[in-house]
């Protein structure tokens, strides 16, 4: 893969300024005549531990193939171009994803918080990088997205290096691993799978979102109009999502044999990657999306403010009305569930 030259630096070099700113039941029953008036639901992601619990319910039997279609796409631009396109109705976006959606005019709410990352985004480095310090003149891989601009933001900052004393190479998470394996950079910001991938191929995290609290959250989005249009296909997704929950809780072998496929990690760099995260239950669940003060809102408020200061939003996008709680179901699945349902 020929090497991208380096990023454009104005793309970050607002972002360097911002300082201390940028820290930021009931079983699921078995599916039988489930919600037939319904057109069919689609909902597309990329690949991250935080969406994966989704995709092995359907592989467990947990939900019904022919009226939900999971969808894995390579990146998170053609998640958004999908729902965009009206292609599907649903998609598994970041925070600052749905902001920028929401400021070209792509009416998006958030209706579940998969996960918050604590650890998932990280800046790996390789072994001859003895520190952050260290980074100055070399090259470091970075998707141009506002968590990519977050995390190496934090990180240089921490270090007390200057954007200019590094060299940004843009790329997508896609050529990431490839990048790392033809020594085209020097280190990565990047998230799992790729973080624990970087690593067993001999990478060591330098830095991750543990240092930056709240400042990245993973959401699945619906178009506004999916409220009404499909109110018993997001319970089931959402109530699957918390059923995998108990069943990660309990270490499941099925659940654990589903997600070390999905994901291309052993057993351990599998519990690794999953450290890196907080996935909220469905008590906090209501505490990020619903009530007078959602936490959502509080998030999307800040983020909003660092990325227009780094030109990643051409506009202010509009925040009332960024959530909804009508999908969560109203008790906690269990996680002895009746595992043996299928479609």
């Amino acid at each position: 893969m020929p090497i991208r030259a380096p990023a454009r630096r104005d793309w970050l070099a607002q972002v360097l300024r911002l300082g201390a700113a940028g820290s930021i039941a009931l079983a699921l029953p078995p599916l039988a005549g489930c919600a037939r008036d319904e057109p069919l639901l689609r909902l597309a992601s990329n690949v991250w531990p935080g969406y994966a619990l989704v995709h092995a319910a359907q592989e467990l039997g947990r939900l019904d193939a022919r009226r939900m279609r999971l969808i894995e796409m390579p990146a998170a631009s053609d998640v958004l171009q999908a729902l965009a396109a009206g292609t599907v109705e649903a998609g598994a976006l970041t925070l600052d994803e749905l902001l920028a959606a929401r400021a070209d005019g792509l009416d998006l709410v958030a209706v579940l918080v998969f996960d918050e990352s604590r650890g998932g985004d990280a800046v790996v480095a390789r072994p001859g990088v003895r520190d952050l310090a260290d980074l100055a003149g070399r090259r470091i891989g970075v998707e141009q997205s506002a968590v990519g601009a977050l995390v190496l933001h934090a990180a240089l900052r921490s270090a007390g290096l200057r954007l200019e004393q590094v060299e940004p190479v843009v790329m997508t998470v896609a050529e990431h691993l490839s990048a790392w394996r033809e020594y085209q950079v020097d280190a990565l910001v990047s998230f799992e799978p790729v973080v624990s991938q970087a690593i067993a191929l001999g990478g060591k995290r330098l830095f991750d979102s543990r240092s930056m609290p709240g400042a990245i959250v993973d959401v699945l989005a619906v178009r506004r109009e999916v409220l009404a249009r499909h109110p018993v296909g997001l319970r089931r997704i959402v109530s699957a999502h918390f059923e995998m929950l108990a069943r990660w809780q309990q270490a499941d072998a099925r659940l654990l044999d589903s997600l070390q496929a999905q994901l291309a990690l052993s057993p351990a760099e599998l519990k690794q990657a999953y450290e890196g995260l907080f996935l909220p239950d469905l008590v906090a669940n209501r505490q990020w999306l619903g009530g007078s003060a959602p936490l959502l809102q509080a998030s999307a408020e800040s983020l909003v403010e660092i990325m227009q200061m780094s030109h990643m939003l051409p506009r202010r996008p509009p925040l009332d009305g960024l959530s909804s709680v009508e999908a969560l179901p109203q008790t906690l699945p269990s996680a002895d569930a009746d595992r043996g349902a299928s479609t």
